[in-house]
């Protein structure tokens, strides 16, 4: 007798569709709803530069290059122009205030100066002459006035006799009126004449202060003729290296004004530096720098600023604010670290290329499973070293620091 056979509900066929259901509507939930869609790139770690975020003293400051100058130059340059006709100090030679650099050789300014000092010498003895005209004038008033003196002297005498005689009536009209025409006559005469030698000497007096002064200039001006032909020797105004342009040689024209040289001061030195024009608004008189030699470090302060922008640079003189290196030279250079404001307290991200990548608005951070995600951040000043951290970071996180060119538009490195 046939047994009818029953069918089974769950077969192994249709619990294995089952599970492959719920094993398939599970991995779309979680894709779904957890699985990490960011995009991925796979990047080698060796290659990676990586900083660590910390917290330290930031000082904003900027690294500058400079050169060592003397602090003080005194430029020479030609008064009267010549053939140079001895070079007596080479250049680099060290010298001495009045000693003979160069001697210049010049006819026609010889010639000038011979004529110049004829006129002057014909001048002053025209003056003299002149004075002497006046005090023999003088000489002949006051001879005059003692003429006159001595007639009076005569005549009173005279006078007073003929006026008793004349009053007893000894003699007669006409010879008492004779002497006393004569007596008056000359003393009117004396008074007339004193009072143009009076008023002849104040004009004198006058004219011979005029005259001295005009002698004395013309005696100053004689000096100063003279003096021209001492310009063609040229001496060192002050003590210390003498620099030229070039080499100066015997027969060589130098005009007047020309500059053919300088002598540095090497008691002190200065550092001139340029600095970008982007700083022109933060730099002061005051700032300080340092710079290392031969491992030993010298402080620096800025003492005058030249506001003047050439290419996109102004300059700034800095001087020695305590031990001043010893063989420095004209001309060396030094690498200045220049302070632009005080220290701080502030969390510290290490410099790198990523920032021409992101403008330093986000970076890839190391999570806790070795890899690097991408996450916004805010950067304040920056210096050489570090980067003032202001947001998105915290103390102990690693960074990528080198550039992200290749990283296109990746979210998260896979780093192996």
């Amino acid at each position: 007798m046939d047994r009818k056979i029953e069918k089974k509900t769950w077969t192994p066929r249709k619990i294995a569709a089952v599970v492959g259901g719920a094993i398939l509507l599970g991995g779309i939930i979680y894709q779904i709803g957890f699985a990490d869609h960011r995009s991925t790139m796979n990047v080698d770690k060796d290659r990676l530069s990586i900083g660590t975020v910390k917290t330290g003293e930031f000082t904003d400051y900027i690294l500058v290059s400079g050169q060592i100058e003397p602090a003080r130059t005194v430029f020479l340059d030609a008064i009267e122009g010549g053939v140079v006709n001895k070079v007596v100090r080479e250049s680099g030679a060290l010298v001495r205030k009045g000693d003979t650099i160069l001697v210049l050789n010049n006819s026609n300014l010889q010639l000038d100066v011979m004529q110049r000092e004829t006129m002057l010498y014909e001048q002053i003895n025209n003056v003299r002459q002149t004075r002497l005209l006046l005090d023999q004038n003088d000489l002949s008033q006051l001879g005059q006035l003692a003429e006159i003196d001595y007639q009076i002297s005569l005549l009173e005498p005279q006078y007073k006799r003929f006026k008793e005689l004349h009053d007893k009536k000894l003699v007669s009209d006409r010879e008492f009126e004779e002497v006393k025409e004569q007596y008056d006559y000359n003393l009117k005469r004396r008074k007339l004449t004193y009072a143009s030698y009076r008023n002849d000497s104040l004009a004198r007096s006058y004219q011979l202060n005029q005259l001295k002064l005009s002698e004395n200039r013309m005696q100053a001006s004689l000096t100063g003729v003279g003096n021209i032909l001492d310009n063609l020797i040229i001496t060192a105004p002050i003590a210390g290296q003498l620099a030229t342009p070039e080499q100066l040689e015997i027969g060589q024209a130098i005009n007047p004004g020309q500059r053919y040289g300088q002598i540095d001061v090497l008691d002190e030195f200065k550092v001139r530096v340029p600095i970008d024009e982007l700083y022109l608004p933060r730099i002061g008189q005051g700032l300080r720098g340092k710079f290392s030699l031969s491992g030993q470090d010298y402080e620096l302060e800025i003492s005058k600023i030249y506001p003047t922008i050439t290419n996109g640079r102004f300059e700034v003189d800095m001087v020695f604010t305590g031990e001043r290196p010893e063989g420095i030279r004209r001309g060396q250079s030094v690498r200045i670290r220049l302070e632009l404001g005080q220290k701080e307290t502030s969390l510290l991200l290490p410099t790198g290329g990523f920032f021409k990548d992101t403008g330093g608005n986000w970076v890839f951070v190391l999570n806790s499973a070795g890899n690097a995600e991408k996450r916004n951040i805010r950067l304040g000043r920056k210096n050489p070293e570090f980067y003032e951290v202001l947001e998105g970071l915290v103390e102990g996180e690693k960074v990528i620091i080198s550039g992200y060119e290749n990283f296109g538009t990746n979210e998260v490195l896979e780093l192996k």
